[in-house]
């Protein structure tokens, strides 16, 4: 059993028994399958195309380097050198009742709400696969039939909780296999096939008419075209979308072997998350350019405006079912780490066994789940946006996560790894006296350059930017 940090018995209940990742590259493909998200296929092209294109992704991938990864590599760190989930990692660090521990918490309480909803997308990406393998869309044919089909599925609540309870079905199986058998097995699965599936729709992406100005519009652009507002979205995106904040790479590091390099691993995973919301981009521009389609069509890109321009195209069939399988594969991955989050809680708090940690904690989130399943209804949906400024149920659960209990655990994690962590700690997991200057600019960068980030993206999602500037 690996030493642990002094003072604290809850430390030695969470080490014993704990899972390893069997290499390196089982850690970062896992690692990798949590960052890579629905927000990659879905979100980061839409907000690209809203920002401008080329500008917004340079932006992006600056505050990829400059925030995302100093604060992914100290959730590893955090992980590693106690061996123990979110609350376990920081009682272990700290001394009794210190407010500190909230911070684990929070993130155990984000990946909870998160997954609850989640799913309902993931499900929605579950059925619009089963729509392109019947080929639907080409049934259809009208755009705006097409168009609707998102409209009614939304609006369907047996559908919605069905899908949303065969996820989380999905996402249990996984996690009840354990570290090695289960996560990192099904990772090794599901993320290589998830590249090759992005690699095949890019080759063919590069014979379409649309490619040469969708190559243009990612990778080229002028800073003129980029506002404000779009700086601090790529801040932002940049955050989420390596699975801050929410206790997944914190628990993850929790199975890192100790020779294995913690920022090299880090690097890794940050490198794989934006290389295929880069790849996804290439693939889904030349898509929308070569049929007419706005790229900055916002949120209903994926699901409204993607279905008409397979519809239309010559091998759309194939097309449209390996662009929804890699949603659904995409979703999956990052599912598995925000249920192992809670269940792993569980397991190193309580005592509970993995079985019955998942099996708990995946029930319990299907419930709390269903009320943002039926948001596309009137009591969850119009009724209960009456009461929270025209926002249904499942945008409350979206607002709250990603615009509060993410942020705000990022920037707990960058003021402890910063300030109050003991630095003979954290050099230690860096690698020691070779990796000292290393250390010196990640120290800095969490104590200073991460926290005030962070909180411009706070005060933007929360308005008060607006209010201070006037903009």
């Amino acid at each position: 059993m690996p030493a642990l940090l002094p003072g604290v018995d809850l430390g030695k209940r969470a080490t014993m028994n704990r899972g390893t990742w069997g290499s390196r590259f089982g850690f970062v493909v896992a690692a990798a399958g949590s960052a890579v998200g629905l927000g990659n296929i879905w979100k980061f092209p839409y907000i690209t195309g809203v920002n401008g294109g080329g500008a917004f992704v340079l932006v992006y991938l600056a505050c990829i380097a400059l925030v995302g990864l100093p604060i992914l590599i100290a959730e590893i760190l955090l992980g590693r050198a106690t061996q123990g989930s979110p609350v376990a990692a920081f009682r272990q660090l700290t001394r009794k009742g210190s407010p500190w521990v909230g911070t684990g918490w929070l993130g155990v309480a984000a990946g909870f709400v998160i997954l609850s909803y989640y799913s309902v997308v993931a499900g929605w990406a579950i059925h619009y696969t089963f729509l392109a393998l019947t080929n639907h869309f080409n049934e259809v044919g009208e755009a705006k039939a097409i168009a609707k089909i998102f409209t009614d599925l939304v609006g369907n609540p047996g559908l919605n909780i069905g899908y949303h309870g065969a996820f989380l079905v999905l996402t249990v199986a996984v996690v009840i296999g354990g570290v090695k058998a289960g996560i990192e097995r099904w990772s090794r699965i599901l993320m290589p096939f998830l590249g090759m599936i992005l690699v095949g729709m890019l080759v063919y992406a590069t014979g379409l008419d649309g490619f040469g100005r969708a190559l243009g519009f990612v990778f080229g652009g002028r800073f003129s075209d980029l506002h404000a507002a779009g700086f601090l979205e790529a801040l932002g995106h940049a955050f989420f979308t390596l699975s801050l904040g929410m206790g997944a790479m914190l628990t993850y590091g929790s199975y890192l072997p100790k020779e294995t390099s913690i920022p090299k691993s880090a690097l890794w995973v940050a490198l794989l998350d934006t290389v295929i919301a880069l790849l996804a981009s290439m693939v889904i521009f030349p898509i929308t350019f070569t049929h007419g389609i706005e790229p900055a069509a916002g949120p209903g890109l994926v699901f409204q405006s993607l279905p008409i321009a397979f519809s239309q195209m010559p091998a759309g069939y194939p097309l449209s079912i390996l662009f929804f399988v890699l949603l659904v594969f995409a979703a999956l991955t990052s599912a598995i780490s925000l249920l192992e989050v809670v269940a792993s809680t569980f397991i190193d708090v309580y005592g509970w066994t993995r079985r019955k940690a998942t099996l708990s904690t995946g029930a319990v989130i299907f419930v709390c789940g269903i009320p943002s399943a039926l948001s596309g209804g009137s009591f969850f949906g119009s009724g209960f946006a009456e009461f929270f400024w025209g926002k249904t149920f499942f945008d409350v659960m979206d607002y709250l996560s990603s615009n509060w209990m993410l942020p705000l655990g990022g920037l707990f994690v960058s003021l402890y790894s910063g300030y109050a962590l003991k630095q003979e700690t954290s050099v230690g997991e860096f690698g020691g006296a070779a990796a000292a200057p290393l250390h010196t600019v990640w120290r800095a960068t969490v104590r200073y350059l991460a926290p005030a980030a962070v909180l411009m993206v706070m005060l933007k999602s929360s308005g008060i930017l607006a209010l201070l500037t006037g903009k």
